[in-house]
């Protein structure tokens, strides 16, 4: 009954194998033995690189309280993280991270981007769009707030009365780039209202009081209007910001960093050799010292890494060189569960019991130090991964929600898939003969 039922684990672990292996290979980019792609972004097999790994910039911001204001409140920090996550999702960049640090403070990461004061531009803007018309007082000429009236009061016309559906297009006849936008309801009664004593004069468009527009007003204008007087890429910036909406408080930036995707690239490569040679390493050692038991740990250990790699794929994981560092410990954590077992196992064969029941002797009496040993490493790693969400330390959460993963894999790769391996060939020739089975 135990061979029948050893059998049918055996086989639904080939199954789940396979099915990693196919995970793990599965990807659009051709991939060489090494597991480097041949094109693309240089992601292995089509893991997803941290910004330490393929380079882009990294920024830390701050919300600036203005003299006298009351403090900056959490829902406001929530509207800044979102605001700005929707604006570089916009920009079109890839896996960006956005996330709040501490009370005040953003931390935004944005791979592929490598111009800093492009990505400033983009995020830090608080895109207050605001119109103004010009008038004299004590002989002087100023911009002052287009206000109209809105159910009886006098409301200035700013961008919170957009709609979300601002575009960029050029102008048929100069070719220059034209921001088109449009107003809901309540910011059509104020146009209107503001252009229709405002024909043949000019209107100033104002981004966070700057003037970048001041078009005369031809005709009273209702519903939309456009903005010019930019370059192309001012106005796509400016159309996502809008689209996007103003952050609800200033910020400054007190942090940034340039990252370099050749050092990545090259950091990246020495870090998969170091891992193959590092594997190898172990599995002979295992081979050498354990024979045969050591030929089956090594494949529970090919079993483990693939089954890793997968999950890494299918969360998925971001990986940094922090990340593989743990993936590389938690290999050598499963191996020391091995040498636990096999240690275990000829202490029973010394005391002389049979092959097969120092197999099961060997694994139940080994289990409570691994799992004690390796609970231990998980509550360290919820812990670092709480204080590095709090932080805002993204290398910090990759580290510990890494290396969980692979303690996690690691028990179930020591204490099941090697067990089941031993139990399928323990009553074979193969493992009656002592010179292929470590008994010293």
């Amino acid at each position: 009954m135990l061979l029948r039922r050893n059998s049918q684990v055996f086989l639904g672990i080939i199954i789940l194998t396979i099915l990693a292996v196919t995970v793990v290979f599965t990807d659009p980019l051709r991939v060489d033995f090494l597991g480097l792609t041949r094109g693309g972004t240089g992601a292995p097999l089509g893991m997803v690189l941290g910004l330490d790994l393929r380079g882009g910039t990294h920024l830390v911001y701050e919300a600036v309280r203005e003299p006298g204001a009351p403090a900056v409140t959490q829902e406001q920090m929530h509207g800044v993280v979102n605001i700005i996550d929707r604006r570089v999702n916009a920009y079109g960049v890839a896996e960006p991270i956005v996330q709040q640090m501490g009370t005040d403070r953003v931390l935004v990461e944005l791979p592929g981007i490598k111009n800093i004061d492009e990505a400033k531009n983009l995020i830090g803007k608080t895109a207050q769009l605001e119109f103004k018309e010009q008038v004299t007082v004590d002989g002087k000429t100023d911009w002052a707030p287009a206000k109209a009236d809105l159910n009886g009061q006098q409301v200035a016309l700013t961008g919170r009365f957009l709609k979300p559906n601002s575009q960029v297009t050029l102008d048929p006849q100069t070719g220059l780039p034209l921001v088109h936008f449009a107003w809901d309801d309540s910011g059509a009664k104020l146009f209107e209202q503001i252009t229709s004593r405002l024909v043949g004069k000019p209107l100033g468009i104002f981004l966070d009081n700057q003037r970048i527009s001041s078009p005369t007003v031809r005709a009273v204008i209702r519903d939309q209007g456009v903005i010019e007087g930019m370059a192309l890429d001012e106005a796509r910036l400016l159309s996502i910001q809008l689209n996007a909406g103003a952050l609800p408080v200033p910020v400054k930036v007190i942090q940034e960093q340039d990252m370099d995707a050749t050092l990545g690239a090259d950091s990246l490569q020495r870090s998969l050799v170091a891992g193959y040679i590092g594997l190898g390493l172990v599995l002979l050692f295992m081979i050498i010292y354990y024979r045969v038991p050591g030929v089956l740990a090594g494949m529970a250990l090919i079993v483990y890494t693939f089954l890793n790699m997968a999950l890494f794929k299918l969360f998925p994981v971001t990986l940094t060189l922090t990340g593989i560092a743990a993936f590389i410990l938690s290999i050598g954590m499963a191996v020391d569960a091995n040498i636990l077992i096999f240690e275990r196992m000829k202490e029973e064969l010394r005391a002389g019991r049979t092959l097969a029941a120092a197999i099961e002797a060997g694994f139940s009496r080994a289990w409570p130090s691994i799992r004690d040993s390796n609970l231990s490493t998980m509550i360290t790693c919820v812990i670092l991964y709480w204080f590095g969400d709090k932080l805002g330390a993204p290398v910090v959460k990759g580290f510990a929600l890494t290396l969980f993963i692979g303690v996690t894999v690691s028990m179930f790769s020591a204490v099941f898939i090697t067990r089941v391996f031993m139990r399928a060939i323990a009553r074979t020739a193969l493992m009656r003969a002592s010179a292929l089975f470590s008994r010293a």
